[in-house]
């Protein structure tokens, strides 16, 4: 089995670090490092992973773009609910770049589209490479990218990161991975502002998924009840409130599933490359932040870098 593509979501590693870690975490000249800290050092304890975990083939450290235009001119309430980012946290998404390519990790950001499709991109390159990824992340719509290579991590606090693969995807929504976007298209995703079908929750969702096999059929099917006049409730029928929900929105579900679907851009396949911790100290000692900077001269040891 080959070792893995450790593929970050360097903006959700930012926002989570910024608010999870104290902003008295400060460089030397008394500005918050606090997200700049948390995203290495999360990153750092899958590349240090005790057997029988693989430590990764190389990094890629992804951003993006806000919210993609795109996803906005499709449906404008995109995104529209989140605050304005801290400006002490916009201080160190600036930064964020410099320290992780100081590490000899991959950066790799598109200003049109968001990280998530940046990370989709590379892990089916890695994929179509016969290679395996994993995706630090807590966007669930980056479930759509796990297959057989592919598995989402999950960080968790005082145990072993956790991989999501199609059997835990099948497990949390109750369907396949290739379904995800159909799922929330009828769900609905409050982080990013989509509200999905009125009065369809997770189960009732998966449900017509799985009967139906895509949004698509189930919209069909949902036309074809209404078209024919059948009552609802019977055995095959759906409930005149789902229909009517799902008749009633029909082309903005079908928006919210292009929404949700990952897009591809073009990405080169990156080539196997150790952590360069001694490089990394250098830089993070330069920024202030001099714990970080000794933990990596430590793991960096007498040997240099990448050691």
């Amino acid at each position: 089995m080959p070792d893995p593509l450790l593929i970050a979501d360097v903006p959700w590693l930012l926002y989570r670090s910024f608010f999870a870690l104290p902003s008295s975490i400060v460089d030397g000249e008394g500005r918050p490092v606090n997200a700049l800290l948390g995203t290495v050092n999360a990153l750092l304890t899958l590349i240090e992973a005790r057997p029988p975990a693989r430590p990764p083939r190389g990094v890629v450290a992804c951003l993006g773009a806000e919210q993609a235009a795109y996803r906005v001119r499709a449906y404008p309430p995109y995104h529209a609910h989140r605050e304005q980012m801290p400006a002490t946290l916009a201080a160190q998404w600036q930064k964020a770049p410099i320290l992780l390519g100081s590490l000899g990790w991959t950066v790799a950001c598109s200003e049109e589209l968001e990280a998530d499709d940046v990370m989709f991109s590379f892990a089916q390159v890695e994929q179509e490479s016969a290679g395996r990824a994993l995706l630090l992340t807590g966007d669930r719509d980056l479930f759509a990218a796990v297959s057989d290579c592919v598995a989402v991590v999950e960080l968790r606090k005082g145990g072993t990161p956790l991989e999501v693969g199609p059997a835990q995807v099948r497990e949390r929504y109750g369907v396949e991975p290739e379904l995800v976007a159909d799922f929330i298209a009828l769900r609905g995703d409050p982080s990013d502002g989509l509200p999905g079908a009125p009065g369809i929750g997770a189960k009732t969702a998966a449900e017509l998924l799985r009967r139906f096999g895509s949004l698509e059929a189930v919209l069909a099917a949902a036309r074809a009840q209404t078209a024919a006049d059948e009552p609802g409730g019977a055995e095959g029928r759906m409930r005149p409130r789902t229909v009517a929900a799902l008749c009633e929105n029909e082309e903005l579900l079908r928006t919210f599933k292009q929404i949700a679907t990952l897009q591809r851009i073009e990405v080169e396949r990156p080539a196997d490359r150790v952590t360069d911790f001694a490089g990394g100290a250098r830089v993070a000692r330069e920024m202030g932040m001099r714990r970080l900077a000794d933990r990596l001269e430590g793991l960096a040891g007498p040997r240099g870098p990448g050691a």
